[in-house]
């Protein structure tokens, strides 16, 4: 592709223009109340991702074994997805985005990936999760600082006769380095409620809360065949002005994995603000 798009030999899209087009999509995408197709060819959000170490690998050393044009041609960017299929590149380039210096072999590395593994095969994804992965990184750096603690919380969801829907209240207690908030809050249902709760013991201590959202809310069942008791994995997507991010959470119970994610996407906004 050359620096401007050709038409019987009349340029008719500058390279300027050019590096417009995965913007010019999400705008189109957003004023047709559009889902975004995150595998549409060059603006697509998985258009440029990567996975299986060895393709990884091949990327670090040149990207044009995998990737036909620049991803910022296109105004889109080079995606390094992790899954059991990550090797040591992954991890290096990972933590490059996050702004850590990794050595591929190192033990730093090997205990990323070990951590990375054991949580997959509890049913944890982060290609679409990768806020939580940032933090598993950060904690497995060292270089994880915890914003809150959680004392304990209390959900209870109320359906009383009539026509009138499910009555959600949650009751949360935390610690910010040693101060104790007890907040209660309802919902339109256990996570709302969650967050409801979780912001008003929060926002004292961190203002710059009142600028991160939740935005999506998704739960998969892992293993169906076990019913009713299978694990659930949760995926809570939130935003602020300048970005969106996904984290995830795990468990037999509906509540404990939608308290995992949120609890990860309020502390990685958190961080992210500062």
């Amino acid at each position: 592709m050359s620096d401007a798009t050709l038409k019987l030999g009349i340029p008719c899209l500058s390279a300027e223009d050019l590096e417009k087009l995965s913007e010019a999509s999400a705008f189109i995408d957003e004023i047709a109340n559009l889902a975004p197709n995150e595998h549409q060819p060059f603006v697509g959000r998985s258009a440029f991702a990567h996975k299986a170490g060895l393709h990884v690998d091949a990327i670090a050393k040149n990207p044009a074994t995998f990737e036909h044009i620049d991803p910022a041609r296109v105004g889109n960017a080079r995606r390094i997805l992790v899954s059991e299929l990550s090797g040591g590149t992954s991890m290096v380039l990972k933590a490059k985005e996050y702004g850590f210096d990794l050595a591929k072999n190192s033990p730093e590395t090997r205990q990323v990936l070990e951590e990375l593994l054991r949580l997959e095969h509890e049913g944890y994804v982060f290609e679409d999760a990768e806020a939580s992965f940032a933090l598993l990184m950060k904690k497995a750096l060292g270089e994880y600082r915890k914003l809150f603690d959680l004392i304990g919380f209390r959900v209870i969801v109320e359906k009383r006769g009539g026509d009138a829907g499910p009555i959600t209240e949650a009751t949360l207690k935390v610690a910010v380095d040693g101060a104790e908030m007890l907040t209660v809050a309802e919902g339109e249902g256990p996570v709302h409620a969650l967050d409801g709760a979780m912001r008003k013991a929060l926002e004292h201590f961190y203002p710059e809360l009142s600028g991160i959202r939740l935005t999506d809310f998704k739960v998969r069942v892992v293993n169906v065949k076990e019913g009713t008791a299978a694990k659930v994995r949760v995926l809570v997507e939130s935003a602020d002005d300048s970005g969106s991010w996904s984290t995830i959470g795990v468990s037999e119970n509906v509540i404990e994995a939608s308290w995992q994610a949120l609890a990860d996407s309020i502390e990685y906004g958190l961080l992210r603000a500062r």
